[in-house]
């Protein structure tokens, strides 16, 4: 998620952070910002999609950086960016996502795919791994795993040789059960990036 930081005194909610020296501020205004609460309840849904999507951004050709984009709720506030009610209406009349994005941000505009992750040991491989597979990506899941395992003992033992074998399958059928993923004993996009985010979680716990 990308944030603006800017010093508009209307829309300030959380000063703190000038007040410990830091040079910007954060708002609640959701042209530029969405306020984080700790331990605030999330719908299961939005979880998903947030975790299917988080790698996509928005692009211009020749353009490295993502593109900033802000919306406002097209009512009450307008904005140069898009509007809430304004892409729903535009949905009604069945155009895409890339046609509602193009509405507002111009007709030159893509969806992109960040090809790495920052912190994540190594990105998804762009495939599902299955019974059969290996490799690489295979040992990758397989250590991860073993490390979660020290914690989620439920979860089976299963042997880093980088073949995508029975045991395998088990213990990715045991993640993803407890974690409220589809159990189909696969890792396809939603489960490695959700074994990757634990096991990197408790990396860092285990070293501190």
């Amino acid at each position: 998620m990308l944030m603006n930081f800017f010093s508009n005194p209307e829309s300030v909610v959380v000063s703190r952070y000038r007040n410990k020296g830091y040079n910007f501020t954060i708002t609640s205004s959701t042209a530029f910002d969405h306020k984080w609460i700790n331990n605030r309840n999330i719908f299961d849904n939005i979880s998903l999609i947030v975790d299917e999507i988080f790698t996509d951004y928005i692009a211009k050709p020749n353009i490295r950086q993502p593109l900033l984009t802000q919306y406002c709720d097209g009512k009450k506030t307008t904005c140069s960016g898009m509007s809430q009610w304004g892409s729903k209406y535009l949905g009604d009349e069945n155009y895409s996502a890339i046609e509602i994005l193009r509405k507002y941000y111009g007709s030159n505009v893509y969806i992109n795919t960040a090809e790495s992750v920052e912190g994540i040991p190594m990105s998804w491989p762009g495939y599902s791994l299955e019974i059969g597979s290996y490799g690489d990506a295979v040992r990758t899941i397989q250590e991860q795993l073993v490390t979660i395992r020290e914690t989620y003992s439920n979860i089976p033992a299963l042997e880093i040789d980088g073949i995508y074998g029975e045991n395998t399958a088990a213990a990715v059928s045991k993640f993803q059960q407890i974690f409220n993923l589809p159990v189909t004993g696969e890792v396809d996009y939603k489960t490695w990036y959700k074994i990757s985010q634990l096991y990197v979680a408790l990396e860092k716990l285990i070293s501190a």
